[in-house]
């Protein structure tokens, strides 16, 4: 890649979102700031190799984006008050980088607003603050590339139908909201983590990556929120891990048969200093994704599986259930009882789950492996049937085939 095209790509990372979030706020439409900025970039592409790399590129970017913009909005000759005003900016010199960070967050929570639907709040937000092609959003949730842009336009038209504002939340209610755009962020990182659909690769590092560049923006613009960097930690020492969850056939590596040598060293210490930070703030009670960053703090300090402090995982599974006492919580909880009082008493815990977990690969799958260490093959054997009948990512049903074939 040549220095120029190297340029360009630093470029789309790092202003994608800026410029269409300045542009959402000059011309309040959400559509003209997609298209413009997409323009903009493919100026870049044009003029950069001949011309050279502007010293801002930002700036460039955000003249250029808003004279495209401009141009549209003249030749559709739709609503005169709009006609006017880019009139009047067409010549207004580009507003400094740091004016317009407020911009990107208020971009990220109209992506995120609980009116629309979630599936529309993750399109949306990798396509208008991630800078991702529909075509790459529609391959990474295994739709078709109309079908993701239907999605999108609809999201953009309920956005206008309800005129769902372009603002910072109130300061009541800023705690749901940033909790919402958590959430869109970790489904889209958990996508990448284990992949669900069967064609795709069982590990999506494009998705885990995004989903981590965005992390990292909201934690630059709402430094002092414990929740952010405690999703954040979660995702790094997740991601750290990913270079050994996979083995040279394709097949899941549970995390008790990892090679902790190959773990990324330098995201687990960034992980671990973010853990940290968040338990020595006095007074300040820690949320779910803290907790969640805790208990993989744990796991990736221990130098062998052997060596996990599993009364200090319980005691955060145990904290994390008064937060969150959801059936999935309380079936990870009870891998750690396994671990402390043995699987006889695990069993009886996930037992209890049955009806709530039918459904879900994993429940199925901890149950047949409780079963096998109990001596009880059969048993194990079919509740592996339905693991593998229920999972969708081709290396975790790899992983739990192999182990089902070598029951006795």
């Amino acid at each position: 890649m040549s220095d120029v095209e190297e340029a360009i790509t630093r470029a789309h990372h790092d202003e994608w979102a800026r410029v269409v979030a300045a542009l959402t706020r000059r011309f309040g439409d959400l559509d003209i700031a997609e298209e413009a900025a997409a323009e903009a970039f493919a100026t870049a592409v044009e003029r950069w190799p001949a011309d050279g790399v502007p010293p801002n590129p930002g700036a460039w970017l955000t003249t250029t984006a808003n004279r495209k913009a401009i141009d549209r909005i003249r030749r559709e000759n739709k609503r005169d008050d709009k006609h006017r005003e880019a009139q009047m900016t067409y010549d207004d010199p580009p507003e400094p980088v740091g004016a317009i960070d407020d911009d990107r967050l208020r971009l990220i929570f109209t992506c995120c607003h609980p009116a629309l639907a979630v599936e529309a709040r993750v399109a949306l937000t990798l396509r208008m603050v991630g800078g991702l092609t529909v075509p790459e959003i529609a391959r990474a949730f295994l739709v078709q590339g109309t079908t993701m842009e239907r999605r999108i336009t609809r999201a953009k038209a309920k956005i206008k139908a309800a005129r769902i504002p372009y603002r910072m939340p109130s300061a009541e209610d800023l705690p749901a909201r940033v909790s919402g755009v958590l959430a869109v962020l970790f489904l889209v990182f958990n996508e990448g983590y284990l992949a669900s659909g069967p064609d795709t690769d069982p590990v999506r590092h494009d998705l885990t990556t995004e989903a981590i560049r965005l992390t990292r923006l909201i934690r630059a613009l709402l430094p002092q929120d414990g929740e952010v960097a405690g999703l954040l930690a979660l995702m790094l020492l997740t991601e750290a891990r990913r270079p050994a969850r996979i083995s040279a056939n394709g097949e899941l590596v549970a995390l008790d048969e990892q090679d902790r040598g190959a773990w990324d060293v330098e995201l687990i210490a960034e992980g671990h200093r973010l853990v940290r930070e968040r338990l020595a703030a006095a007074g300040v009670a820690p949320g779910r994704y803290q907790i969640l960053a805790a208990i993989n703090a744990v796991h990736t300090s221990a130098r062998d599986i052997r060596d996990t402090d599993w009364s200090q995982v319980l005691a955060l599974y145990d904290q994390l259930v008064r937060l969150d006492p959801s059936p999935i919580i309380a079936l990870n909880r009870a891998i750690a009882v396994a671990e402390l009082d043995g699987p006889e008493v695990a069993l009886a815990i996930v037992d209890r789950l049955a009806e709530a977990l039918a459904g879900y690969h994993a429940y199925h799958a901890t149950r047949a492996d409780l079963l096998r260490r109990l001596g009880h093959s059969q048993q194990s054997r079919a509740a592996y049937d339905r693991a593998i009948e229920l999972a969708g990512n081709t290396g975790e049903t790899a992983y739990l085939t192999r182990r089902r074939d070598q029951l006795q």
